[in-house]
């Protein structure tokens, strides 16, 4: 099944604690294109095509859309909101091979996605798995890892035991040879 994720990009810019830094501090320019490097390397792990939708608050004139970091941005024209925009392409890409998943914290707008069909997800929510997939694309599937523990120290015998594993290995001998 294809997987769709549909950003309504200002909501996460006002609801992302690093972003709403950026709009505040530096430029929406900045903060908008933090949002889209994010969202790049978590679409591209998870294999979902993504669209991040901007209504026309910040960026008047007609509309606009073009690619960037992997993902599919528009602006809408102006006097469209972002979510009449959302609300247009449900219509049109949900269905039995397209499982559309709508990232927006707008409770109004959380009832409409469900109705048409779609998974509605809170800012926080996408927020979350963006961070988790950083951490998976940064170490990996740890579920088969033991953490090491620095409470638990070896055995007299068991640095011996490896002492004479080395020796052995050293001098290219059977590893499972005892002495």
């Amino acid at each position: 099944m294809q997987e769709r994720l549909i950003v309504d990009g200002y909501n996460m810019i006002g609801a992302w604690p690093r972003l709403l830094a950026l709009k505040q501090h530096e430029s929406i320019e900045a903060a908008r294109n933090a949002l889209l490097e994010e969202l790049s390397d978590y679409a591209a792990y998870n294999g979902i095509e993504t669209w991040v939708v901007f209504d026309a608050q910040f960026v008047p004139g007609l509309s606009q859309s073009y690619e960037k970091y992997h993902c599919h941005v528009v602006f809408t024209s102006e006097g469209q909101t972002a979510d009449s925009y959302i609300e247009g392409m449900i219509k049109d890409t949900t269905g039995v091979l397209k499982n559309v998943t709508v990232a927006t914290s707008d409770l109004a707008e959380q009832r409409i996605i469900f109705q048409q069909g779609a998974i509605r997800k809170s800012a926080r929510e996408l927020l979350e798995d963006v961070e988790s997939t950083k951490m998976h694309i940064r170490y990996g599937d740890d579920s088969y890892r033991i953490a090491p523990n620095p409470n638990r120290s070896l055995t007299t015998e068991q640095l011996a035991e490896l002492d004479a594993l080395l020796k052995r290995l050293s001098r290219n001998e059977d590893p499972k040879k005892h002495d």
